[in-house]
């Protein structure tokens, strides 16, 4: 995570508070995340040029290394708003055992279209975008001549000729957006919610629907790659020219049995193959993992050809990282980096806030806060921002804005419960019980 400075011409309420209310819940705010980020500006440049290749029709792998707690998350909302400001779709995937195991790329796809996002429509925008391109299809055949009567063949045709490279690999992707509109227009919305849903890669959908669009079964591994091609082509006919989409947590592969572990980075490593191939122009790809998972024979250094992959050279000094390279570090947080950035959370809460915030939150109470939250996990600063900035925003500044004798180093002791950290930062905490420090 990097720190700003707030311009308070610049930022509106809303994104302000939609920070702030995050950052109270202990959580990474889904957007504003610019407001924050300035101390990334040593990956701008890269960055910004490779979403630019995006979306000229390139296609890139980044995997993003870090701790716990070094703003790996964060970073990659930062990379991704900066995404969507290019128009981009974007999707945030948790990589879990249970839920979106990595070795069925069927259920990546399914998350992936239920996480969907646009910069006009929230998840899941697979609808509003199909829809699009049906407009934008008749758009072009009335703009080609066609008159109303000609107007459904006129665009089949061009369902047909855009689809055609993605029917090669998953011909039942153009066959289900066809059955999806013969629905729309026959005024049969079960059926055409039903057939989007299959299109979305959602199993158990009624065989009456899919008999409808003349589609059979569920989508398996191969297949979801073929729909996310045909995605990436829907998109961009749509105005959107890349879809950004990250892996998160994708060291969790090193808790499940060996056996789904191989599958799961052979997986891995067909992804990064097919995106280095060519064959899905407009996506970035980027994957999240500690520095474990990238090194150790759990994970990535498990399958040698995943490893060759993704080996990049970090034994010089990370101010020398190459942000160009298939892998990025993340370095952590420092006590001084936290303190400038609680500093700049600070600023930015007292925009339109009492004055009282700035004199009695200073910076010197905001080193001694970052030093105790520090203290209190074990003293791993590099874990601490998410706790540090729960405690500044909603045990601090709330109740200096709201009590006018509110003091934080008369009436306030930092207090650390079990129940508020994540087991990471519950297995650095000097103890499970209450921990209380003065300040």
């Amino acid at each position: 995570m990097g720190v700003g400075n707030v311009r308070s011409s610049q930022v509106s309420a809303t994104r302000r508070r939609a920070v702030i209310d995050a950052l109270r819940r202990g959580a990474v705010p889904e957007s504003g995340l610019d407001l924050l980020a300035t101390g990334l500006d040593r990956f701008e440049t890269a960055l910004d040029a490779e979403l630019e290749a995006v979306a000229s029709g390139a296609s890139v792998f980044k995997a993003v290394r870090g701790e716990y707690g070094s703003g790996k998350t964060f970073f990659t909302r930062w990379l991704g708003e900066r995404a969507k400001r290019r128009n981009f779709a974007v999707s945030e995937i948790q990589i879990s055992e249970t839920e979106t195991p990595l070795h069925k790329l069927e259920t990546v796809y399914r998350r992936l279209t239920e996480r969907l996002t646009t910069a006009s429509f929230p998840p899941s925008a697979l609808r509003p975008v199909v829809d699009a391109w049906f407009y934008a299809l008749e758009e072009d055949a009335l703009a080609a001549g066609a008159t109303e009567e000609e107007l459904p063949s006129e665009v089949e045709k061009l369902l047909v000729a855009r689809l055609a490279e993605v029917s090669r690999h998953a011909p039942s992707f153009a066959t289900a957006l066809r059955g999806y509109r013969n629905a729309l227009v026959g005024g049969d919305e079960a059926t055409a919610a039903a057939v989007l849903a299959w299109l979305g890669g959602q199993p158990h959908v009624a065989a009456a629907p899919r008999r409808a669009a003349g589609v059979r079964g569920d989508l398996d591994h191969f297949g979801a790659l073929g729909f996310l091609q045909g995605l990436l082509t829907v998109l961009r006919d749509t105005g959107h020219p890349g879809l950004f989409v990250v892996l998160d947590e994708v060291e969790t592969l090193q808790r499940v049995r060996s056996d789904a572990r191989d599958k799961a980075l052979n997986a891995l490593r067909q992804l990064i193959d097919e995106v280095h191939s060519g064959r899905f122009p407009g996506l970035y790809l980027v994957i999240t993992g500690t520095p474990v998972f990238f090194d150790s024979q759990h994970g990535v250094q498990r399958l040698a050809p995943l490893a060759q992959r993704l080996a990049t050279d970090f034994t010089t000094d990370p101010r020398f990282d190459n942000p160009r390279a298939v892998q990025l570090r993340l370095p952590g947080f420092t006590l001084e980096s936290l303190v400038d950035l609680g500093a700049t959370i600070r600023d930015l809460y007292a925009i339109g806030s009492s004055e009282r915030v700035k004199i009695l939150a200073d910076d010197a109470y905001i080193a001694d806060l970052a030093r105790a939250v520090g203290g209190a996990l074990g003293g791993k600063v590099g874990v601490a921002p998410r706790l540090f900035l729960k405690k500044l925003v909603g045990d601090v500044l709330d109740r200096i804005d709201q009590f006018e004798d509110f003091d934080p180093r008369q009436h306030y002791r930092l207090t650390v419960t079990s129940g508020e950290l994540t087991d990471v930062e519950r297995n650095l905490a000097a103890s499970a019980d209450d921990i209380e420090l003065d300040l």
